[in-house]
């Protein structure tokens, strides 16, 4: 029996209720909604480190980034002792193709190799980041792929003509048609690689990764969307209930991105360019769908939508990532598999970027020649078992003195930061806004013990000593806060590639 196609649909920055099928009756998700509709979604999937270059690091070796990269912060190679996915499909008959955003580091030097870790075909887009590292000019051809598109259509430098950097959250509409803006190259050059091997390979399977890089910032949709979303009908971003301490690192960033200057309309006009560039990638991924459909290859084609991470979208005052509420660290998770998966399921197991390797290569029959982190979703997926994966979803940011841990099951939430010993505690059935922080509640203590007791072991099972003391303890960092952010990860600064 032949073996089938694999289409990984990725977005960058996309948060897990941002879909009408997850209930969100404001956005428009049409084909989204229906790669839901054709199989199964999850609705508690976390990103383990939810911040772009270790969550996709975990992504392609499905193991936690401590162990794949050695690093939790925005950073860090994948370790050559690690099997990556697009390889291991390729050593087991695969052609593999990638379009849009890798964010695999090391990034290389004109001339020198990329980091595609076994990827056939290439097509890169990444915002700009290869560029302002060795040639901010834009001069150099090769570098970026989608960099060099642009100048083929007589747009060359406008995706970035608005000024506006990479974590600025600041609306504005793209300068480009909308043809040529970065998620429409991307499902083009996917569809062109649908057409090419069916041209040159058509008794061999494909995995194919489509990576969007929106919805992440610049929320810069095209013109013509940018009045998609009437700002006004926009929820009001999330605001906390209690005033005890949270989330240290998006404080500070707070302060140093100037959020904490933004208007409440601010925040609802952000949003909306925001949902405008969901819809826009909807769009894209139903023409890599439809594509699939004239193929006839819709119903050979096991197909994933997921993220690195989430956005905070304002809720708390916050933007971006590298936090761990649900805006940032819960991910769309939708999956396809005819013949496999039931239609229409909806599943609360606590699933998570780590399973993806081992549940796609199990939905194509490839066993796993070594042990991971991640876990085989397929029981679940197929209703071959009612247990689910793991007690808890275990998620992690930023080394020492900034560490962040969260331990959530689908009805409790607990956040330890290493800054000052901060804890959070949300009871996510009463509170799923997780507005009000029951850490320094008494009622409330023995799950909290219970949960920070588990954080202790998890990190010594798995050899997670960083956020140790010597004696077993959780480590504590006292920092005065806001000071002089000595820690504040650069990568986040305003204006940055």
């Amino acid at each position: 029996m032949p073996k089938p196609n694999i289409l990984f649909l990725c977005a960058d920055q996309m948060r897990g209720d941002a879909m009408r099928c997850a209930g969100n009756d404001v956005i428009h998700t049409p084909h989204l909604d229906r790669l839901a509709a054709r199989g199964a979604r999850f609705t508690n999937a976390f990103s383990v480190d939810p911040v772009c270059v270790p969550a996709r690091a975990t992504m392609i070796t499905g193991n936690y980034p401590h162990r794949c990269t050695g690093d939790k912060r925005n950073s860090g190679a994948v370790k050559a002792d690690q099997v990556v996915m697009p390889r291991y499909f390729h050593d087991h008959g695969y052609q593999t193709y990638a379009a849009g955003k890798l964010h695999f580091v090391p990034y290389a030097k004109p001339g020198a190799p990329r980091t595609t870790h076994g990827y056939d075909q290439v097509s890169l887009a990444e915002s700009g980041r290869i560029i302002g590292l060795y040639d901010p000019t834009g001069q150099t051809p090769g570098l970026e792929d989608y960099h060099d598109y642009l100048k083929t259509v007589g747009w060359g430098g406008f995706s970035r003509a608005h000024g506006i950097g990479n974590n600025d959250i600041h609306p504005a509409p793209s300068p480009l048609p909308p043809e040529h803006c970065v998620d429409a190259y991307v499902a083009t050059r996917a569809i062109d690689y649908l057409q090419e091997h069916r041209r040159l390979h058509p008794n061999q399977p494909f995995f194919l990764f489509a990576s969007f890089p929106k919805p992440h910032a610049p929320y810069d949709p095209p013109a013509e969307l940018c009045s998609l979303y009437d700002p006004r009908s926009i929820p009001a971003p999330l605001q906390k209930h209690d005033a005890l301490p949270h989330a240290p690192g998006k404080f500070i960033e707070q302060i140093t991105h100037g959020w904490d200057k933004f208007s409440p309309e601010m925040h609802r006009v952000a949003k909306a360019y925001y949902y405008a560039l969901v819809t826009f990638q909807d769009r894209q991924i139903g023409r890599i769908l439809a594509c699939l459909a004239d193929q006839g290859q819709l119903d050979n084609t096991i197909i994933l939508y997921t993220a690195d991470h989430g956005d905070m979208t304002g809720d708390f005052g916050f933007w971006a990532k590298s936090c761990f509420y649900r805006g940032s660290v819960n991910v769309p998770m939708l999956l396809s598999a005819p013949g496999l998966i039931p239609p229409g399921a909806v599943l609360d197991d606590l699933a998570g970027t780590q399973d993806i390797f081992p549940t796609l290569a199990a939905l194509a029959g490839i066993p796993l020649s070594h042990a991971i982190d991640g876990a085989d979703l397929t029981p679940r997926l197929t209703g071959q078992s009612q247990k689910q994966a793991r007690p808890y979803a275990v998620s992690y940011y930023n080394g020492s003195p900034m560490q962040g841990y969260m331990i959530a099951n689908q009805s409790v939430k607990y956040v330890y930061n290493e800054c000052n010993g901060i804890e959070e505690l949300y009871d996510l059935n009463n509170d799923p806004g997780e507005q009000n922080n029951l850490a320094a509640d008494s009622a409330h203590d023995s799950t909290r013990r219970h949960l920070r007791d588990y954080l202790r072991q998890w990190a010594r099972d798995n050899d997670d000593r960083e956020i140790l003391t010597t004696s077993g303890d959780l480590r504590r960092a006292d920092q005065d806060i806001p000071g002089e952010h000595v820690f504040l990860d650069r990568s986040m600064g305003w204006r940055h590639y």
